[in-house]
């Protein structure tokens, strides 16, 4: 069996920045164990499965090398791309999902892609497991003494500078132990709004380079603290990325670009 693979860069208009990720459509499910694989062969943060429904409609699987993900952000941006540039799609797509509902996507007139996430705004919490403060380490800031918050995704740990994100150092070993919860770090920035990392051994590997999905978390506690809806982000990772925010009732818009680095086949016994 021979399979559409398509992999991008995603939230980011560089070759080798942002996040990458493949996309494969698929005519049938394929059996979920054979998806693992397959993703776990690719080696990427997150293989996209989309199965056409039907008009601009499509349902959308996404897997790390370790296991099924609930929601991903930067491999929906990634499948849109495709739709938009590939498979002549106009307008706007409805990706039907399993756990977070419809997704719909847009194709903005500066080319942006633009997604709309449900808000997963996070609480702050009261208990904070010692694997998180044990698990995360920072000479600027006490992390047992920062805002910690959690949404349905992840621990949110808002640090006081952008220099504290960039040298916050992590044991995966401990962090691993907070599944099925991630771990962000983030903070107010001269630059940007905001930036943030994000830490998902639990889920997929040691630290994500760009993370779509956390923003519909991060974009709502952020416009609330600056008091403004409209936001520019940046996750701080080695390859880094921009994501472009916007808050409006109950959806957070999150846009950015991608860019195609691979186009091809693949053959499945």
């Amino acid at each position: 069996m021979e399979l559409d693979i398509f992999v991008l860069d995603a939230f980011t208009d560089q070759q080798f920045k942002g996040n990458s990720a493949a996309v494969i459509p698929l005519q049938q499910w394929l059996k979920p164990e054979l998806m693992l694989k397959i993703a776990q062969e690719n080696n990427l943060s997150e293989t996209a499965f989309i199965k056409h429904r039907g008009g601009l409609v499509y349902e959308i699987r996404w897997f790390s090398p370790l296991t099924e993900i609930d929601f991903c952000g930067h491999a929906t941006l990634a499948a849109s791309f495709v739709l938009f540039n590939h498979f002549d799609c106009r307008g706007e797509i409805r990706f039907e999902t399993q756990e977070v509902g419809d997704l719909n996507v847009s194709q903005l007139s500066d080319g942006r892609i633009e997604m709309s996430f449900p808000n997963q705004k996070p609480v702050e919490i009261n208990t904070v497991p010692q694997e998180l403060i044990q698990g995360l380490k920072s000479e600027l800031v006490a992390i047992d003494t920062a805002p910690i918050l959690r949404n349905r995704q992840a621990y949110f740990v808002v640090l006081p500078s952008e220099k504290a994100v960039q040298e916050i150092k992590y044991d995966s070993r401990l962090l691993a132990k907070l599944a099925p919860y991630d771990v962000v770090v983030t903070a107010r920035s001269d630059k940007y709004d905001f930036v943030s990392r994000y830490f998902w051994p639990a889920n997929g590997g040691d630290e994500d380079p760009v993370t779509g999905s956390i923003h519909a978390g991060l974009a709502p506690y952020w416009a609330e603290q600056l008091n403004c809806s409209d936001l520019v982000a940046y996750q701080a990772s080695q390859r880094g990325g921009r994501l472009y925010c916007r808050i409006e009732d109950e959806r957070v818009y999150v846009a950015g670009e991608a860019v195609l680095y691979l186009r091809g086949k693949i053959c499945v016994a």
